[in-house]
C-alpha cells in the first residue's frame, strides 16, 4: 500500500463499493409456502386448510387467530380477509407413501403430500389447486388431464349463426364438472383455487373474492315468531293497555265484582247504624267542616 515494491493497490482497495442488496433464497422461500403454515409458521399438520387467496394454513393456528386476532403479531398483514372458519375451507390431501428420496440424498425434502392423478409431490416445483366445493386437492395438469374440455374449433372455419345461437343458450351446467376423486359437482370456472399463486394471480384472485362478497345479501338480524310478530304489528296504546292488564275469566272477573258490590253494602249499613258520637269521629276528608277542639288539635284523626 505504501509502494514499497510489496504490493500494488487497485481500485477496489481504495475504494469502497455500495455493497449488493440481500436477495431472499427462492427455494428456501417455496418451501415456506408448501412446507409450513402462513400464520404461525409452523410445519403444516392435519387438518390444513386454505383461503380463497390459496394460502396454506393449520386449523388450529386459524381458530387461534378468529378468537384473538392479536394472537399473532402479523395475523392482521396476512389473513385480515379471513372473518370466520367459513372463508377457509378444509383440504382432503393425498399422503406421500415414499418416506426417503429416490437419490438418497439427505438434503433434498420429501413433500408429505401428493397428487393422486398423476402422484406428483406438493413441492412448489408443478402448480396445484383445489375444489372449494369439496376441498380435494390436485395438480393442475392432472385435473386438467382428466377434467371435460369442450372440442376444439378448426380455426379457418367460421363460426355459423346456428354455432352462436348455441353458445348464446348455453347455460351455467355446461361449466359444471364431476370430481375425479369424490364425485362432487363444481364450477370449472369459478371453483378451481390455484394453491400459493404467483402475486399476480393473487392480486386477481382478491379482487374476484372482493366483488363476490359485495354480491353477497346482507344477512338480517333474525326471524321473529309468530307471535312475536302479532305483538308488533299492534299499535302502542293498545300494546301498551294489554300489557298493564292482564287477560282475566269472564268467570272470575264477574265473582269479584260481585263480592266488591257486597263489600260496599255492607260498609254502607255500618255506617248508617252508628251513633253520633262514633259519626263525630269520622269528619269530611277535606276538614272544610271539621272543628278541632283542645283536646284533637295537633293530634292525627283518622277520616272515612
Amino acid at each position: 500500500m505504501g509502494n514499497d515494491g510489496g504490493s500494488i493497490p487497485d481500485r477496489r482497495d481504495l475504494v469502497r463499493s455500495k455493497p449488493k442488496a440481500e436477495q431472499a433464497d427462492k427455494a428456501n422461500q417455496v418451501r415456506a409456502r408448501w412446507f409450513f403454515c402462513a400464520l404461525s409458521k409452523k410445519s403444516l399438520q392435519e387438518p390444513i386448510v386454505s383461503c380463497a387467496l390459496g394460502k396454506l394454513y393449520n386449523k388450529d393456528a386459524i381458530i387461534e387467530f378468529l378468537l384473538d386476532r392479536s394472537a399473532y403479531g402479523d395475523g392482521e398483514n396476512i389473513c385480515s380477509h379471513i372473518r370466520s372458519l367459513k372463508d377457509v375451507k378444509t383440504l382432503k390431501l393425498t399422503h406421500n407413501t415414499i418416506k426417503a428420496p429416490p437419490s438418497g440424498d439427505s438434503n433434498i425434502e420429501v413433500a408429505p403430500f401428493v397428487c393422486p392423478l398423476n402422484f406428483k409431490e406438493m413441492n412448489g416445483v408443478q402448480p396445484f389447486v383445489y375444489l372449494w366445493p369439496c376441498g380435494c386437492v390436485f395438480s393442475q395438469a392432472g385435473l386438467k388431464a382428466v377434467s371435460k374440455t369442450p372440442p376444439l374449433k378448426e380455426e379457418t372455419s367460421k363460426p355459423t349463426a346456428g354455432d352462436k345461437e348455441k353458445e348464446k343458450s348455453a347455460s351455467p351446467s355446461d361449466e359444471l364438472d364431476l370430481c375425479p376423486q369424490c364425485a362432487t359437482k363444481y364450477n370449472r370456472s369459478e371453483d378451481i383455487v390455484l394453491l400459493n399463486p404467483p402475486l399476480e394471480e393473487e392480486e386477481k384472485m382478491r379482487a374476484a373474492m372482493e366483488r363476490k362478497r359485495a354480491a353477497e345479501p346482507t344477512k338480517k338480524k333474525g326471524k321473529k315468531r309468530k307471535g312475536q310478530a302479532e305483538e308488533s304489528s299492534e299499535p302502542p296504546a293498545k300494546k301498551k293497555h294489554s300489557s298493564a292488564l292482564p287477560s282475566m275469566n269472564s268467570n272470575i272477573a264477574a265473582a269479584s265484582r260481585a263480592v266488591a258490590q257486597s263489600l260496599a253494602e255492607e260498609e254502607a249499613k255500618r255506617k248508617a247504624n252508628m251513633s253520633d258520637a262514633v259519626k263525630s269521629l269520622y269528619g269530611p276528608k277535606d276538614g272544610s267542616k271539621r272543628k278541632e277542639t283542645f283536646m284533637t288539635m295537633g293530634t292525627f284523626t283518622r277520616y272515612a
